[in-house]
C-alpha cells in the first residue's frame, strides 16, 4: 500500500471544529490504514491501495461532510508530489517559510484562469504568484492574516477548489511521511 497526505480544507478555521482522534476514527472505520495526524489542521497521512485520484479525496471529504456536517476539499498527494510541489514554488527558497505557500488544487487552472487571477488582484496586495503544477505558490510577503487574497477569491479565478500550506507545514509533512 502506498502512503498519502490528505490536505484538508477549512479544517479548526473558521468555526469547523475538529478532534484529530475523532478524523482518525473516522478514515479507520472507512478503510484508510495507518492513519496519523500532523498538528490539528486536517494534514491526515495514510496507506491506502488505490492511487490519489479524485475519487479518493471526494471519499474523504465525504467522510468528513457525513461524519462531522464539515464540508471541505481533501488535496490527496504522495511525498514525491510535495517535494516537486516546493521544488517548483519559484518562492520557497527566497521567502519566509511562515509567508510562502502552496495553494494545492483540485485540478490544473489554465493560463488563461491564472492571468485572470493575476489581473483581478493587481492592486489588492504585495502578494507574489506563480502557477504550478496542480497548485498555485504564493509569497505573502507581509503575512497571510492581512491579506486580500482569500481562498474563495482563488478558488473563483482558478475554477477549482484548493488548500493551503506554507511551506514550514510542507516539510514537516514530508519528513513524517518518511
Amino acid at each position: 500500500m502506498a502512503r498519502y497526505v490528505a490536505l484538508l480544507g477549512s479544517i479548526n478555521v473558521g468555526g469547523n471544529q475538529l478532534k484529530m482522534d475523532a478524523l482518525r476514527a473516522a478514515l479507520e472505520d472507512h478503510g484508510f490504514a495507518n492513519v496519523a495526524t500532523i498538528v490539528a489542521s486536517g494534514n491526515v497521512l495514510f496507506d491506502h491501495p488505490r492511487a490519489a485520484d479524485a475519487k479518493l479525496e471526494g471519499e474523504i471529504a465525504g467522510v468528513v461532510k457525513d461524519r462531522f456536517g464539515i464540508a471541505t476539499f481533501a488535496a490527496v498527494r504522495t511525498k514525491a508530489e510535495l517535494e516537486s510541489a516546493l521544488e517548483e514554488s519559484p518562492f520557497a527558497h527566497k521567502g519566509e517559510d511562515k509567508f510562502v505557500h502552496v495553494h494545492f488544487l483540485a485540478g490544473q487552472p489554465t493560463k488563461a484562469q491564472f492571468e485572470q487571477l493575476l489581473t483581478d488582484h493587481e492592486g489588492r496586495g504585495p502578494e507574489k504568484l506563480a502557477p504550478g503544477t496542480r497548485a498555485l505558490h504564493i509569497d505573502f510577503v507581509d503575512g497571510v492574516g492581512a491579506s486580500k487574497l482569500t481562498s474563495v477569491f482563488i478558488e473563483k479565478r482558478l475554477g477549482c477548489k484548493g488548500t493551503a500550506r506554507n511551506v514550514r507545514s510542507i516539510k514537516r509533512i514530508i519528513e513524517k511521511l518518511g
